[in-house]
């Protein structure tokens, strides 16, 4: 597809990748406790922001996109200077990245929900966006990993994973809502406050991810319609696969099916295709979402019962771990076109093994100069009414077990 082409198909795709961010929002926000509801918006909107402030300023300058640069960083120049506006590709190459960081930078407030500060939401959004998320951009796309032969069409790696281990820090630092484990480390449930908006939010993703999906298909070198159409038509059946999977996973495993964790498992599947979505054949995208949702339903509860980390919307099981799935479908279903195992192996052990303990150690380092987690008075009070001064249902008591408890 020639240049011109590819920016007609383009931009109207982009343009759609917003609705993702927004159903990521609503459904993180549906995940957890009324209580914070309106916590969860503001942070969400506070990260997306940011994540587009920082990396216009710095980090699209370190992806190596429209710049030379080396195989371990890019060198482009600060504010996006490097792009050629007047250009046909490069300004759609800046505005999907702007909506990808955006989204990345969303994942880790599910996994800090109910404790974690907006002011400690914004410092660790800029790291993120400005050093951890470009750096990895420029390996995989750019580097030294695109040159061993990794493939990332949709994120599954750069924007899913990075997100979710970006998760797994910031709830390791927050640690668990009050009441979350008891004295013997067994969980409670703390179940979200409101399914209509998880399930709405599943809706709004599945038309931002066709956007994500088929955008970075028709940016793709020697792209045509119909893999635009396929990346299309795999989006939407792995994310089906993976929300029938999950839901009959729950009738199995609980006796009755879970919303929650059907629309964690419907997400999930969006998840591991984006890795994949115009190199494999409708088939295997439904095996790709299938697996990872029926494996959604387990990974959760190894994170919370074995690892003991409280993750209130299940971000982590859904991002990091299905996009690392998703990575290694790659491999597994690809054409051919697609990256093999072992670059693809090679591209989930960066991002464990350099991702993972950078993240970590940034945002430890953070939290000794802005703390991240709120404190306990606030926390029992409720994250909207200790940091914003109201709830987002005023009229409704939002908190009445803690007053029980009294």
């Amino acid at each position: 597809m020639t240049p011109d082409l590819s920016g007609l198909f383009s931009l109207p795709l982009i343009l759609l990748v917003p609705l993702a961010l927004v159903g990521i929002t609503v459904l993180n926000a549906g995940l957890t406790r009324s209580r914070s509801t309106a916590h969860v918006l503001l942070a969400s909107l506070t990260a997306a922001t940011v994540a587009i402030l920082v990396f216009m300023i710095v980090g699209f300058s370190l992806t190596g996109f429209s710049a030379t640069g080396s195989a371990w960083i890019g060198n482009g120049r600060l504010f996006a200077r490097s792009v050629g506006f007047n250009e046909p590709v490069g300004p759609l190459v800046l505005l999907l990245q702007i909506f990808s960081v955006g989204m990345a930078a969303l994942i880790p407030v599910a996994g800090g929900a109910e404790r974690w500060r907006i002011a400690a939401v914004a410092a660790s959004t800029a790291v993120l966006a400005g050093f951890v998320y470009p750096l990895f951009v420029h390996w995989a796309y750019q580097g030294w990993l695109q040159q061993a032969g990794f493939s990332d069409v949709g994120g599954a790696g750069s924007i899913q994973c990075i997100g979710g281990i970006s998760a797994l820090c910031v709830a390791w630092i927050v640690g668990a809502r009050q009441g979350k484990f008891t004295s013997e480390g067994i969980p409670t449930a703390m179940p979200g406050h409101n399914a209509a908006l998880v399930l709405f939010g599943c809706l709004l993703a599945l038309v931002g991810w066709l956007g994500l999906n088929t955008a970075a298909t028709a940016l793709q070198p020697s792209t045509n319609v119909a893999l635009i159409a396929l990346a299309a038509i795999n989006t939407v059946l792995a994310s089906s696969a993976g929300a029938i999977a999950a839901l009959v996973g729950t009738r199995v495993r609980f006796g009755k099916p879970d919303a929650s964790l059907t629309a964690n498992g419907f997400v999930a599947g969006l998840v591991a295709i984006s890795a994949s979505a115009p190199h494999v054949n409708p088939a295997a995208a439904m095996l790709i979402g299938a697996v990872i949702g029926g494996a959604i339903v387990f990974a959760i509860e190894v994170i919370e019962i074995r690892m003991h980390v409280d993750d209130p919307a299940g971000a982590i099981s859904v991002h990091a771990v299905g996009g690392a799935w998703g990575l290694l479908a790659v491999s597994i279903f690809g054409n051919g076109a697609s990256g093999t195992f072992l670059a693809q192996t090679l591209g989930i052990a960066t991002l464990i093994g350099f991702v993972l303990p950078v993240s970590y150690g940034l945002n430890l380092l953070l939290n000794r100069f802005l703390p991240y987690r709120v404190t306990p008075s606030g926390e029992r009070q409720g994250m909207d009414l200790f940091e914003l001064g109201a709830g987002a249902y005023p009229e409704f008591v939002t908190h009445r077990e803690d007053y029980m408890r009294r």
